[in-house]
């Protein structure tokens, strides 16, 4: 019987080389098609492109600006008040909006801001006659400052939590004021990482697809994503298709190129307790501003999604949940998801698994040119965003099968790829500290192959195995990206038949679809969240 260990480099170069076919494909899609044609491509060029990839950097670097300067008192807020009843309460409400799929919460943010939400109606009850309108770049902007406030709020906390307590007791002991705690001692943490944050943040907002297919409101506010969609969904034309790809794909490398060189925000961000001490005492006008401050940033996350919840209770759920296609578009998206997930899984176990097994052969301190690939092979999805993938293979497959019959498989194929970077982020830290405690001993002890398995390494992996696949499955249930290009009457998931639900004007049937997904995605983050937290306290009993 083959031993599992050697397996091991067989799984991760399969794994990998399902990823570098995955994106590899889909360029040489882009740069066949672009040479073919090379006229046309060049001519598609044109100004609309040059316009849509402006307003594709502008919204992004405004989103961006909005959201880190608005986190920066708020967090700031957070940390002057480590011990009051709510914060972690806050502290969790603001980790919901990453497990919400995009198109939700583009409803929850309609329910409040748009022409006929709590706003209007507020304004309305005061005699004030004014109808707002969220779509376009002002919705663009309200949509994705919604997403990273509390993504860059926990970050820029966590730069805070590192500042040591010492620091506090001498500035309280110095008397110093709000004004010159912030000069000296948190603005030089906050810079320290803020370039990162700011840099992720801005990643995001330039890779977004569902909120400007949403709110874009038009060829005015287009990125390159929505862009890519149209051109091919709408259009066909494949010129313009490959043009605004190539344009997109080049925007991503450059930027993470820069990311590479500005630093990573610390990972001590989605934690919800704080260990710092805090020896000052914040009161008069800054105690009032710091809860001003802190209750404007629950109602801006919290109201939305409380709009969620009561338009979703005000919609028919009863004949919702009567109705075929809905049932069928929950089956669907279970399926592909847990697919999806699945996939996703064992791709990153395999990688992680190739990738220990080569650190412990090699004889020498660099690692080598393999097992550096299985590092790069986990992100490679971060340099070839997903909509680049499905336009590629979309163009590539058309010359051999209807694109649209592949819809279950590219949704999955794209989706367990989407969230490898996550999964292998999970799975790496536990198989390393596993191999590096048991190796030695079941060397030994002569347990290896399947027995080595079974009954010592499935113990240790399964909680965060099951981490992952929730994160995966999560993920996968809420992308439109994917479906939106190859979906069809015959494949409809729940996000693609919300999106119907919307373009035909049935907002109610939108609001308990709404519900009903965001309800599923929530309910799989709560999962993961908790079984991260049990791993956390087995690494913490493992330490003591």
């Amino acid at each position: 019987m083959i031993a599992v260990r050697t397996l091991k480099p067989w799984a991760g170069a399969l794994a990998l080389a399902f990823l570098v076919v995955l994106a590899g494909g889909a360029l040489f899609s882009l740069a066949f098609e672009a040479l073919r044609g090379s006229a046309a491509g060049f001519a598609a060029f044109d100004s609309y492109l040059w316009r849509v990839a402006r307003f594709t950097l502008m919204q992004a670097l405004l989103s961006m600006l909005l959201a880190v300067v608005f986190a920066i008192p708020l967090a700031r807020a957070l940390h002057s008040h480590p011990a009051f009843l709510g914060r972690a309460f806050i502290l969790r409400l603001f980790a919901l909006p990453l497990a919400l799929p995009a198109l939700v919460a583009v409803l929850g943010i309609t329910s409040i801001y748009g022409r006929n939400g709590l706003l209007a109606f507020g304004f309305s009850a005061v005699g004030i006659d004014v109808a707002p309108n969220i779509y376009g770049l002002t919705g663009i902007l309200l949509a994705h400052v919604f997403f990273n406030l509390p993504l860059a709020t926990r970050l820029i906390l966590s730069s805070l939590d590192s500042i040591p307590a010492d620091y506090w007791k001498l500035s309280s002991q110095l008397g110093m004021g709000g004004w010159a705690r912030f000069r000296l001692i948190e603005w030089p943490v906050i810079l320290r990482n803020l370039s990162g944050i700011a840099g992720l943040i801005f990643m995001l907002c330039i890779t977004s697809f569902t909120i400007v297919l949403t709110l874009g409101g038009g060829p005015r506010a287009t990125t390159l994503e929505v862009a890519i969609y149209q051109a091919l969904h709408f259009d066909f034309d494949i010129a313009r298709a490959v043009s605004l790809t190539l344009l997109q794909l080049g925007l991503t490398v450059a930027i993470l190129l820069l990311l590479s060189l500005t630093g990573r925000p610390a990972e001590e961000g989605f934690s919800l307790q704080t260990t710092t001490r805090r020896f000052d005492r914040p009161a008069g006008m800054e105690k009032f501003a710091n809860i001003a401050l802190i209750i404007a940033g629950v109602l801006f996350v919290g109201l939305p999604m409380a709009g969620i919840v009561v338009s979703g209770l005000g919609a028919d759920l009863s004949r919702l949940l009567a109705e075929y296609l809905v049932w069928r578009a929950i089956l669907t998206s279970i399926v592909l998801g847990a697919s999806a997930a699945a996939f996703s899984v064992t791709i990153s176990l395999s990688l992680v698994m190739a990738r220990e097994y080569m650190q412990s052969q090699r004889q020498t301190a660099n690692a080598g040119l393999f097992e550096r690939a299985l590092d790069l092979g986990a992100s490679l999805i971060m340099v070839v965003p997903p909509i680049v993938i499905g336009a590629g293979w979309f163009i590539l497959s058309r010359h051999a099968v209807d694109p649209f019959s592949l819809a279950p498989v590219m949704v999955i194929c794209v989706n367990a790829a989407m969230a490898v970077p996550f999964a292998f982020r999970i799975l790496r830290p536990v198989w390393d500290t596993a191999a590096s405690n048991h190796n030695r001993l079941c060397l030994q002890l002569g347990v290896s192959g399947w027995s080595r398995l079974h009954l010592i390494d499935w113990p240790v992996l399964r909680l965060s195995i099951g981490v992952a696949f929730a994160f995966a499955m999560a993920l996968s249930l809420g992308d439109l990206g994917t479906i939106a290009l190859y979906g069809n009457d015959s494949i409809q998931t729940l996000p693609f038949l919300l999106l119907q639900r919307m373009g035909s004007y049935r907002t109610q049937d939108a609001a308990g679809l709404a519900l009903i997904l965001g309800a599923l995605c929530l309910l799989l983050m709560f999962a993961a969240d908790r079984g991260a937290a049990s791993l956390a306290r087995q690494d913490n009993g493992a330490d003591d």
